[in-house]
């Protein structure tokens, strides 16, 4: 193929991505705002460590500095940020986007109409993704599932870009497997529902998604959470949607939904993987939950309801990243209390 490819926010998922492209011989840049990473994939490659094998690669990557001087446009990008820096990455990129170009957001909440108000529906995909990893030194990354058990959902949001799913689909199976979707938003919001419940309260805990299930009291906790944002996304329209490979069938009149769902999950990433909500509070960083936790908050704010528990995840980490509060377990009781009020 040789269409030029780039892959914009290169932390573990972004960098993880790449790796399998590059390794596949796709022509891919990496670009990245983290300088100390770009300079050790330059000097040493990319090394992405699995449960079942090591890939080590050399890619070309690139500070944001860099891009305006490579004189190059980009067919595809895989924007793979946080989803808070999403707004001005797409203003930064646009220009370098082909006007034939696709921008396809690989992230958690709902970043795609950000996308497609900035690079325009024609241009843009929506994606879901299950990946777990994670980066602590640069240039290397601990990449918990392997591609057989990482997952992309795709799909349209405009009928512009219906005859280029196909393409798309074609280079993420070097990655994981792939389901092409015919509603992604509501998709993208079961991800969201599922997020709800595995990202912020396990982090706020200290613990991973199986450390946390343990604790007394979290099962029901987080089905609130997940009850919440499910409720919000049926309000906003969205329906239940198969994701991380699950079937119609797995889905459909079930009243464990919920819990469906973050056995999958818990079955892809296996027992070591950390979050990356809690890889943000042991690296001091700002987390996406007031974009996942707080947008149900908020959805539930404009219909004068309250989101009690999903607006305790929030208050809790905002406590954490303020420093009043460490991770521990103990926020648990924090939360519940905080959600009866």
């Amino acid at each position: 193929m040789d269409k030029k490819i780039a892959v914009l926010g290169t932390g573990a998922n972004g960098s993880s991505t790449s790796a399998n492209l590059i390794d596949a011989e796709y022509d891919v840049v990496m670009i990245d705002q983290w300088a100390a990473h770009v300079e050790a994939i330059r000097q040493n490659g990319l090394l992405i460590n699995m449960p079942d094998e090591d890939l080590h690669v050399h890619p070309r990557a690139y500070h944001l500095s860099d891009v305006c001087t490579l004189n190059e446009k980009y067919d595809i990008v895989f924007l793979m940020a946080k989803a808070y820096d999403t707004r001005w990455l797409c203003e930064f990129i646009k220009p370098y986007l082909h006007d034939d170009g696709m921008l396809v957001g690989i992230q958690n909440a709902m970043t795609v109409d950000d996308i497609a108000e900035i690079v325009g529906p024609s241009r843009t995909l929506g994606c879901v993704v299950e990946m777990s990893s994670e980066i602590f030194t640069p240039g290397i990354v601990q990449r918990n599932n392997t591609p057989e058990h990482t997952w992309f959902g795709i799909g349209s949001v405009d009928p512009s870009t219906a005859d280029r799913v196909a393409e798309i689909e074609e280079i993420l199976l070097h990655a994981g497997k792939v389901t092409v979707s015919s509603d992604i938003m509501s998709a993208k919001w079961m991800k969201l529902v599922v997020n709800t419940m595995c990202l912020g309260p396990h982090a706020m805990l200290g613990l991973t998604l199986y450390e946390a299930k343990d604790v007394p009291g979290m099962r029901d906790f987080i089905s609130r959470v997940g009850t919440e944002a499910l409720t919000a996304g049926q309000e906003l329209g969205y329906t239940v949607q198969p994701i991380f490979g699950l079937s119609e069938d797995d889905v459909k009149d079930t009243n464990n939904l919920l819990e469906k769902m973050l056995d999958k999950l818990a079955e892809d990433v296996g027992p070591a993987a950390r979050d990356c909500v809690l890889q943000d509070h042991l690296k001091g960083r700002y987390s996406e939950v007031d974009m996942i936790n707080g947008l149900v908050v908020e959805e539930f704010d404009r219909r004068g309801i309250k989101a009690p528990a999903n607006a305790a995840v929030t208050e809790i980490t905002r406590q954490i990243q303020t420093g009043e509060l460490k991770p521990d377990p103990a926020n648990l009781e924090l939360a519940q209390k905080m959600s009866a009020l």
